[in-house]
């Protein structure tokens, strides 16, 4: 039996393995990539490594093993068949009789097109009949604190979320709650919606951003259709800056406040503070 992860190179995939290294021997976790190079530390460790990708449901063939319990990390590839990747992955652990799938979806409350896709791959692994569980995941800390070089240049936090507030998390806390269900007993066929214990609005998001810089970071609201134009304008596709400011506008409407608890219940500990997370990332 070995627990395997998926996209294991990847911004979430990286803290599930190494939190999973600290509970059980390297040599029960396998960990697929599609560079190796990428993670050749791990295998140094006795990781072992399977090659595959999600655009080539082949790979995939006989890298599962009965008893395995496996976490599906969703693509990463906004735009793509997103579902047909996962499908992938579902159906290769159907065939070989896997213990258990989990899979990193979206919050239920998200109507944002950015969901589709996580709806789809959730149907589609309910009807696979595989014992399941769905980790529907809320927003992470790093999604604003990975981007804070603009904010700082222009002195403002600029948003489409009105007045809404965010249920945040650290990725590594969610990483925790993916290892409590690898390793842990009683998950089957359970859905779990995910969030950081205290939410917040983009003013306060600004204030504190404020207050660990020393300088006036302003916060500017604007409307989902400037948010888009503006994301368009710094670099990004039109189909995903159009996607992200569709999330603003879920925001807005409250879809991103997640107050089950099942996050922190899951990690054993209160969820990491965005207070935590912009400190980080001024060290950084």
């Amino acid at each position: 039996m070995s627990i395997v992860v998926t996209g294991a190179t990847g911004h979430l995939g990286r803290h599930v393995v190494e939190q999973l290294l600290q509970q059980v021997p390297a040599d029960q976790v396998t960990a697929v990539v599609r560079t190796p190079e990428k993670a050749a530390d791990l295998a140094e460790r006795g990781v072992r490594l399977a090659v595959a990708d999600y655009n080539a449901p082949e790979t995939f063939d006989g890298l599962f093993a009965a008893g395995d319990k496996v976490l599906l990390i969703s693509g990463s590839e906004v735009g793509n068949d997103r579902v047909g990747q996962h499908k992938a992955v579902i159906d290769a652990a159907k065939a070989a009789g896997v213990a258990l799938l989990a899979y990193t979806s979206a919050p239920g409350s998200l109507t944002a097109a950015l969901a589709d896709d996580h709806r789809g791959t959730e149907a589609a692994l309910l009807e696979s009949g595989l014992p399941y569980t769905l980790l529907r995941n809320g927003w992470y800390h790093e999604n604003y604190t990975e981007n804070l070089a603009p904010v700082l240049e222009h002195g403002a936090v600029t948003h489409a979320a009105g007045t809404g507030r965010v249920s945040s998390a650290s990725r590594a806390d969610y990483a925790a709650a993916a290892v409590a269900v690898l390793t842990g007993e009683g998950h089957e066929n359970q859905t779990y919606e995910l969030g950081g214990d205290t939410a917040w609005s983009f003013a306060e998001y600004a204030a504190e951003l404020s207050r660990q810089t020393g300088r006036e970071i302003a916060e500017h609201p604007v409307s989902v259709e400037a948010f888009t134009g503006i994301l368009a304008g710094a670099g990004l596709p039109e189909p995903l800056a159009a996607v992200l400011a569709g999330v603003d506008a879920s925001v807005a409407k409250g879809e991103l406040v997640v107050d089950s608890g099942d996050l922190s219940r899951l990690a054993g500990r209160p969820t990491t503070p965005v207070s935590e997370a912009i400190a980080a990332a001024l060290k950084g």
